[in-house]
């Protein structure tokens, strides 16, 4: 989701760093904001796809296809679609994860190296509820930590594979999705606004932060990103 909160502000930090390509992938389009990436930098090439991360793993694989085959090569993929409701449960897990499970297994049929592939990296956004739970919305937060451990696997299965991959990690960011969300069988009814009390970065301070991770492209890095900070969480074993 390179058009939502994070993932704009994300793509515009980007484009400042002149990648040759920029490829976006969501569910809804929005052409203004496509507009407004390519006035950014003109000597990057911005594509737009309609994509779904709960379609079959089919479809994914038949989407990067063209995408490959256009570009030849890609070099990182960040999973970023999230949603926040936990009135929704399938639709969670779905997104959130299986989404990202699925984005992910599709991308290495290019990318394995035991397949010829040149290797890669993942980025996955995942969330500090993955290993400190919001416990109102145990759904999300459960989906978040089990993105986060499927990184961490990514992560050390580089040597078989030859694809890299890191954890990004944002705490309460003011996106639309924090505004009104529901909690598990409605436990608080009020969760928006008592989250909304606590301290909260802008989507921009957590998007600048989001790219210096990036920049390190330090594999199997679990990196926590809160009140305009970027720090490394140390996993307990």
């Amino acid at each position: 989701a390179g058009l939502g909160g994070i993932g704009l502000d994300t793509s515009k930090e980007i484009m400042q760093r002149s990648p040759k390509n920029l490829v976006i992938l969501d569910r809804v389009e929005n052409p203004a904001a496509i507009a407004e990436l390519k006035a950014l930098n003109p000597k990057v090439t911005v594509t737009f796809h309609v994509y779904d991360v709960t379609v079959p793993l089919s479809e994914t694989s038949k989407l990067l296809r063209a995408i490959f085959d256009k570009l030849k090569t890609v070099d990182l993929l960040i999973n970023g679609a999230g949603i926040l409701d936990d009135h929704q449960i399938e639709r969670t897990i779905a997104v959130n994860f299986t989404g990202l499970v699925n984005t992910t297994t599709a991308i290495m049929e290019f990318w394995d190296k035991r397949r010829g592939g040149p290797g890669g990296v993942v980025a996955n956004i995942c969330s500090v509820t993955g290993f400190n739970a919001t416990y109102q919305v145990p759904v999300y937060s459960a989906s978040k930590a089990a993105v986060v451990n499927f990184t961490s696997s990514l992560a050390k299965l580089a040597p078989i594979t030859g694809v890299t991959a890191y954890s990004i990690n944002p705490g309460i960011t003011r996106t639309p999705l924090v505004h009104t969300f529901n909690s598990w069988l409605d436990v608080e009814p009020h969760v928006a606004k008592l989250l909304a009390e606590h301290p909260t970065q802008s989507t921009q301070v957590c998007a600048q932060n989001f790219v210096k991770a990036m920049e390190a492209n330090k594999n199997g890095a679990i990196w926590k990103l809160d009140l305009g900070r970027l720090d490394l969480v140390e996993w307990t074993k």
